[in-house]
């Protein structure tokens, strides 16, 4: 069994909804990014998303782009990201690490390094899933072979719009979770209507078998706990990139930490979480 399935089997034995906290790796400060994560997962994170920086984040609104300008900036490639990882697994040997991102940065590991070099590397650090924005299932099918035979969970994105049949297809290649988008456009953006997503949630779950997380548009512990009380994990990104933006290197830890601990607090009362 995987960390990841491991993890949402323990949550669902104490009545728990996972949060999920995304960080750009790198950002806002190259050296902080396992102290962010370690910080993050000692106040009550259950599993993190990791951003692998790109230049050209076409599912990203304004924050995490920025996000992404400023990694790159510093010389983070994917190196540096595996880098990150391997420093967290040395505290933290449990909690899961899904990286999130574009195929590009993937393909030219591999170019440089050989063919499924990026997915042994992945392994070797200590990831647990990958998650990438622009790979639909039936555009990588050997790649989430690749994956699954390292022992890391292809993860897939479904929409609002998604149709039946994607549906589908995102259940047959999909291991560990899906990730539903719940707004339409980037991240970020809009007002996250709450009743659409509980109303989209039994027509995944009709034919989708595993956990399925939300995210876009979760900026509070309201929101966060709103979604909670329907999907089985919660997503926060943008508001939390937002929020470290301006930390100093000597507070961006805690102060992740800090935002977590409050996010947790609110979806283990509104759920009536066991907590121990």
């Amino acid at each position: 069994m995987s960390r990841i399935a491991a993890t949402f089997e323990r949550l669902q034995a104490k009545q728990r909804k996972a949060l999920v906290p995304y960080v750009m790796a790198g950002d806002p400060h190259a050296d902080a990014t396992a102290e962010i994560m370690l910080a993050m997962a000692a106040a009550g994170a259950d599993l993190i998303e990791l951003g692998m920086p790109f230049s050209d984040p076409m599912a990203e609104g304004p924050v995490i782009q920025k996000a992404c300008e400023r990694a790159l900036a510093k010389g983070i490639a994917l190196p540096q990201v595996l880098s990150a990882v391997r420093g967290f697994r040395l505290r933290d040997p449990t909690t899961p690490v899904v990286l999130m991102g574009y195929a590009n940065p993937i393909e030219r590991y591999e170019q440089i390094h050989g063919e499924n070099a990026f997915v042994e590397a992945a392994r070797d650090a200590g990831v647990d899933g990958v998650l990438i924005v622009d790979y639909p299932p039936e555009e990588c099918e050997a790649f989430a072979a690749r994956l699954q035979a390292a022992g890391l969970d292809p993860i897939f994105l479904l929409a609002p719009t998604s149709t039946d049949e994607r549906i589908r297809e995102v259940a047959r290649a999909a291991r560990g979770y899906v990730y539903y988008v719940a707004l339409k456009g980037v991240t970020g953006a809009g007002h996250l209507d709450t009743a659409a997503v509980a109303a989209m949630l039994p027509r995944i779950r009709a034919q989708v078998s595993l956990p399925v997380a939300v995210g876009f548009g979760i900026r509070d512990a309201a929101t966060a706990s709103a979604v909670a009380a329907v999907a089985d994990a919660v997503v926060i990104g943008s508001r939390l990139v937002q929020l470290l933006e301006a930390e100093p290197r000597d507070n961006v830890a805690r102060a992740a930490g800090g935002f977590i601990a409050g996010i947790r607090a609110a979806l283990d009362a509104t759920t009536g979480a066991k907590t121990s």
